[in-house]
């Protein structure tokens, strides 16, 4: 059967034909609420989250950095459901979501934005994966390739990845299970090794409520500042019916058990070990095999969840808006593309500092850009917005709305400048900056018909 013999006979059936993505408004919705949490409860595991955990350690007593990380994840809820609703509403992605705000032409920026990290991190967190099989393989069959296995991995996620949104429906429903048992057991672990250096030292320590512990907050939603750009992409395959208040809900409850659970477990084996990665720890423990084989299970699993809902979808819909590719070719090109990352290279310590300064850049632009999105829908355009114009390359959102640019590298500004609360500090400079511009700029008035 054709795609589009297959297209028509699933609008008929009220389904959608696996692969049958767009950029058009989206008529057929596939997720229901079960799915959609589940989709963020799989999609949303960062192996980085161990790390942020560690972090706290000289700062936060365990009960304050369980609190940070619950704040944290309802603050993720609520600015996902800000920026999601006109997907939702309307059907459309993030890239056609930017068009009022940067123009046709304007939205390559913030394509790339969220494109290019997206690609990167899906190279490197293949590598991680294929790594974590290539010890299971080793350690059970003494078969050690991770060059192959690094190879057969990318290539799996390429072929989930061309399902669509029907492939992650059920990828991220399958695999959300999985991880979260996974992490009650390593958890469960963590106790019963470290247990007494946890309530000895964590518990009766006084920490603080002040900067550290708001700072953590922040800490913990920033894994999460690249979805808050695109969430469109996602809320526009949500069935109808679902308001603002359970979308925060949906959102925040999802992320909350992954983060948490992970979060604590960084948090309390470095306070017990002094090592900030639990995943060393656990895959020298070279006695308990069910917890090694695990942990690494949890770890091959956790990568192919993210990636394909986190690091595939962006950049294969700014293919299509940029190069009018179709979704099938364009997430084979994105997996492709993951290759030349060179991830092998990225694992590298004398690579360290390089991406790091990577990581900062690009963050700096994700606040500017969620400020004037969330400005643009519910201040100048009140939550409506005219379809025709959207998809008219000629109308008056042709171009590049310079004052959405400006705003952006205002924004930019104040996030390098405050580099700790880096998130917060960009919004308010980039949404007034940008408010005012179209306000007072002739030249940009034309994106205000």
């Amino acid at each position: 059967m054709s795609t589009s013999t297959e297209t028509a006979a699933a609008a008929r059936d009220g389904t959608k034909a696996p692969g049958d993505e767009s950029l058009e408004p989206q008529q057929i919705r596939i997720m229901g609420r079960a799915s959609y949490f589940f989709a963020w409860l799989g999609g949303c595991v960062s192996i980085g989250t161990f790390a942020m955990g560690a972090s706290v350690v000289e700062t936060l007593n365990l009960i304050q950095a369980t609190i940070a990380i619950a704040i944290g994840c309802f603050v993720i809820g609520l600015a996902l459901t800000i920026n999601g609703q006109a997907g939702y509403k309307y059907g459309i992605p993030f890239m056609v979501q930017a068009r009022t705000a940067f123009g046709f032409t304007g939205t390559r920026l913030p394509g790339v934005v969220r494109a290019v990290p997206a690609v990167i991190w899906y190279g490197f967190q293949s590598w991680i994966g294929a790594g974590a099989l290539n010890m299971v393989s080793a350690t059970l069959f003494g078969f050690d390739n991770l060059v192959l296995y690094f190879i057969c991995f990318q290539f799996l996620q390429i072929a989930l990845s061309a399902f669509g949104f029907q492939g992650i429906k059920w990828l991220e429903n399958i695999g959300s299970a999985f991880i979260l048992a996974s992490l009650f057991y390593i958890f469960y672990s963590t106790i019963s090794m470290y247990g007494d250096e946890v309530s000895a030292n964590l518990l009766t320590k006084e920490g603080s409520w002040g900067l550290p512990f708001w700072g953590a907050t922040m800490l913990f939603m920033g894994i999460y500042a690249t979805m808050m750009l695109n969430v469109s992409d996602y809320s526009r395959e949500h069935t109808p019916g679902t308001g603002p208040g359970l979308f925060t809900i949906i959102y925040s409850m999802s992320i909350l058990p992954a983060t948490i659970l992970m979060g604590l477990i960084g948090f309390m084996v470095s306070e017990a070990t002094g090592v900030a990665d639990p995943i060393q720890v656990f895959a020298n423990a070279t006695n308990n095999t069910p917890l090694l084989m695990t942990t690494l299970l949890f770890i091959a699993a956790a990568q192919v969840t993210t990636n394909v809902l986190n690091n595939v979808v962006p950049p294969t819909y700014a293919l299509m808006d940029m190069f009018k590719m179709s979704f099938r070719p364009a997430t084979v090109l994105v997996g492709f593309l993951a290759f030349a990352t060179f991830p092998w290279v990225l694992v590298q310590e004398g690579s360290a500092v390089g991406l790091q300064i990577f990581v900062q850049t690009y963050s700096a632009f994700l606040g500017p850009i969620f400020a004037i999105l969330v400005v643009d829908y519910y201040v100048l355009r009140r939550r409506t917005l005219d379809m025709d114009k959207i998809y008219d390359a000629n109308g008056p959102y042709r171009g590049i709305n310079y004052a959405a640019f400006v705003a952006t590298a205002i924004g930019a500004a104040f996030a390098l400048l405050f580099s700790d609360i880096s998130w917060y500090a960009s919004l308010i400079p980039a949404g007034l900056s940008y408010y005012l511009l179209m306000r007072h700029w002739p030249a940009c008035q034309r994106f205000l018909e």
